[in-house]
């Protein structure tokens, strides 16, 4: 009888079984060998990891490729940020400097992109003139299912100049200039704006938003056109059955545009009546918001609207004319409504609202939490619901489990697979299975040991990576998320400091040991982002270096935080913080693989850890804070830092240290505009929720002495976690937005063909 499986073996034999059958690894070594010497002229004397990497790749890419052509044909037929001094310090991300092995580059569809120019009214109707191309070159990445032999297509575009780019500037000399102009032309792909939850109005940014859409839209129709779908004609004309093969989610408002590019070449170029042309597009087009924070909306200048796109604004303008007098007809004498409904804003700038665009210009409107949509009907869009209530929808959010399990925690993976089977990967809801593992001593400890593994192998992570000792055996508590205000790092620190305090106030107590790691990006031009990273690393240098404090307390900030980093955290956190303002985060995904790895959280009832506590039960959440109600009521009273300030000693002793210098010997005024904020302007009430915020902490610290308790709610957790799966919130926009019903049914595979 063969000796049983180590824990390591196990997990070794997760990732070849999800990696190949057994009787292909030769297959592979072959490839890979191959791959090393033909494609990247290497042998493996002068060979580097990154070629490794590639030959790796196209290995597997070569898996792919059979499969991604067999699954066309079927629809066919058918910025690095680090740290320095404590400061983020930002670094351009070159990540094309040594190719995409992952890409195929597709010159042959190539497609002209139009900007400037002038609009003539002809008898043949509107024509856009004089305009200046940039071309739109498709690079393709196949995106494999999972044991279903499909692989769909992400196709992305570079922007490139005209081979006849001001040519007759070479003719006179100019060449230096035509080089200039050429580079403005390929800056439209150069650079991604990193601004996050904040609208900057750059005509940069607006020439990449519609020379995105328009060079998709015109892929779309070409698609459209040449494709079967039972039609006999050589060439589709109609544009009947349009919308019933081609669906169009608008991710938030950057790709708005694409209602009245879709509108233009209807129109204008294939010559439907504005009618016809509105209805198709709109049957065609769905919105989904993801936030309700007022600096984030889009809403662009008319006049760059008018230099860059102006058969686009007097298309807007006659959306916007026929959709006020439905709003008219349908609310007499409502002339308020008529002014807060309007496309156009007027005022010093007048501007375009794009949110008000999508939601006239698409047939479902969506918000990506059940709250977060609430919220949307009685705030902001209150007006649009009232119109066409019809439109409104929820789709919660959802993460992956093939990689926000399977992959990144194997452990915990197999843990459960050995529990209910392995069919719970593609099917999320079984792990409900688990719920009567809860008092099963096998199972309980199986989980402890394998977040143990995790925490042991993090710790090493951080301190080769950090220089920082860690107690593996401390509550790993972790906020990893985008800076920003309303996401409340600065509660965290917070209470941060007021755990520092007590043990310096009472040395010789027992306090739960704590490693609390905060990670994230700032946008660049965001100074208070920044500044809160600054005071985080700030508190980190006073208190790891605390010979009274030891390993009680560590503070880490995790520098460039993404995904690669993610799977290594997620899986060994211990809480997970969620704590933003009620009513200000739409979703967050985060809060779920936390959820599905083992993590409890600690939260408000704000975007989808509103269903998350439902779904487990709020016995097995720690919740805290004010909700949206109270929220809304404090508001209109009035919210007052000074009065939680004078009434609360411990967070006015937190405060005073923040004033004084005491985390910033050297420059005492450092986070002067951090307590000024707070004090005075800080629209996230972080001083409301402070003292439920640390009683709530109080408890996590008093389940975690209590370790089988403790896994027995991480239990309940994780067997509760299968609602938010992206499988399950891909099928619902399906059904219920794109009219479509999703297949389970695998392709089969090109060599099953022969």
């Amino acid at each position: 009888m063969s000796r049983p499986l180590t824990d390591q073996e196990k997990r070794k034999q997760i990732s070849v079984r999800g990696l190949a059958g057994v009787e292909n690894v030769t297959d592979l070594k072959k490839n890979f060998n191959r791959h090393l010497h033909f494609t990247l002229v290497k042998d493996r004397n002068v060979a580097t990891p990154r070629d490794y990497y590639f030959a790796l790749a196209h290995t597997v890419r070569d898996h792919l490729v059979g499969r991604w052509i067999r699954t066309q044909q079927h629809y066919y037929e058918k910025d690095p940020k680090k740290i320095s001094g404590g400061w983020q310090m930002e670094e351009a991300d070159d990540w094309l400097r040594y190719g995409n092995p992952w890409e195929k580059a597709r010159p042959e569809f190539t497609l002209p992109v139009h900007f400037y120019g002038r609009v003539e009214h002809t008898n043949q109707g509107a024509k856009w003139v004089d305009t200046q191309v940039v071309l739109a070159m498709p690079y393709d990445t196949p995106v494999p299912g999972y044991r279903n032999n499909i692989v769909n297509t992400m196709r992305l575009w570079s922007a490139k100049a005209p081979n006849d780019f001001n040519l007759k500037d070479f003719n006179i000399g100019g060449y230096i200039q035509a080089v200039l102009d050429r580079n403005l032309a390929e800056n439209i792909s150069r650079v991604l704006y990193p601004n996050d939850n904040f609208f900057e109005g750059k005509e940069l940014r607006l020439k990449q938003e519609y020379f995105v859409v328009a060079a998709t839209l015109q892929d779309i129709i070409r698609r459209f056109k040449s494709s079967k779908f039972g039609c006999r004609d050589p060439v589709r004309t109609s544009f009947d059955a349009f919308p019933d093969k081609v669906a169009i989610q608008l991710n938030d408002t950057h790709p708005s545009l694409a209602i009245p590019e879709l509108m233009r070449i209807l129109v204008d170029l294939e010559r439907l009546d504005w009618d016809k042309a509105w209805e198709v597009t709109v049957k065609t087009c769905a919105y989904t918001n993801h936030t309700v924070l007022p600096e984030a909306l889009e809403r662009w200048p008319v006049h760059l609207l008018e230099t860059l796109l102006p058969r686009h604004l007097q298309i807007i303008y006659e959306i916007n004319q026929r959709f006020l007098n439905r709003v008219a007809a349908a609310f007499p004498g409502d002339v308020d409504r008529l002014r807060r409904m309007s496309l156009v804003e007027e005022g010093a700038v007048k501007r375009i609202n794009m949110a008000h665009l999508c939601i006239t210009g698409s047939h479902a409107v969506n918000g990506v939490a059940r709250i977060h949509s609430e919220i949307l009907k009685k705030t902001i869009f209150k007006d649009f619901y009232e119109l066409e209530p019809h439109k409104f929808q929820n789709k919660t959010n959802g993460i992956t489990p093939r990689r926000w399990l399977r992959m990144c925690n194997p452990g915990l993976a197999e843990v459960i697979a050995e529990r209910i089977g392995e069919d719970y990967i593609s099917d999320l809801d079984q792990l409900r299975k688990l719920l009567s593992f809860v008092d099963d001593e096998a199972f309980i400890r199986d989980v402890a040991k394998v977040k143990q593994e995790n925490k042991l192998k993090f710790s090493a992570y951080l301190e080769k990576e950090y220089k920082v000792q860690i107690n593996p055996n401390s509550l790993f508590d972790v906020q990893v998320k985008r800076i920003h205000e309303y996401k409340r790092q600065l509660l965290n620190c917070l209470h941060i400091i007021t755990m520092y305090n007590r043990i310096k106030k009472e040395p010789n107590k027992f306090f739960v040991p704590r490693t609390v790691m905060i990670g994230g990006k700032a946008a660049p031009g965001y100074h208070m982002a920044k500044m809160i990273i600054r005071l985080i690393t700030a508190i980190g240098d006073v208190v790891n270096h605390d010979p009274v404090v030891g390993d009680r307390l560590r503070v880490i900030f995790l520098e460039n935080y993404r995904v690669s980093l993610a799977e290594k955290v997620i899986p060994a956190s211990d809480l997970s913080e969620q704590i933003s303002t009620a009513g200000t985060e739409a979703s967050g995904t985060g809060n779920m693989k936390f959820m599905l790895n083992g993590a409890l959280t600690i939260g408000t009832m704000d975007g989808a850890n509103v269903e998350m506590a439902e779904e487990a039960g709020e016995e097995n959440f720690f919740i805290f804070g004010m909700r949206v109600d109270d929220v809304e009521k404090l508001d209109q009273k009035g919210y007052n830092a000074q009065e939680y300030y004078d009434r609360i000693p411990e967070l006015r002793q937190v405060i005073e240290q923040l004033s004084s210098g005491f985390f910033s010997p050297k420059q005492p005024d450092l986070f002067k505009d951090i307590v000024n904020m707070l004090m005075h302007h800080d629209r996230f009430k972080v001083f409301a929720d402070y003292e439920d915020y640390i009683k709530c902490q109080e408890k996590v610290s008093a389940l975690y002495k209590n370790p089988r308790e403790w896994t027995q709610m991480v239990i309940r957790n994780i067997a509760t976690s299968g609602k938010f799966s992206s499988d399950r919130t891909i099928a619902q926009y399906a059904r219920e937005i794109w009219g479509v019903e999703p297949s389970r049914q695998p392709l089969k595979a090109p060599d099953d063909l022969i």
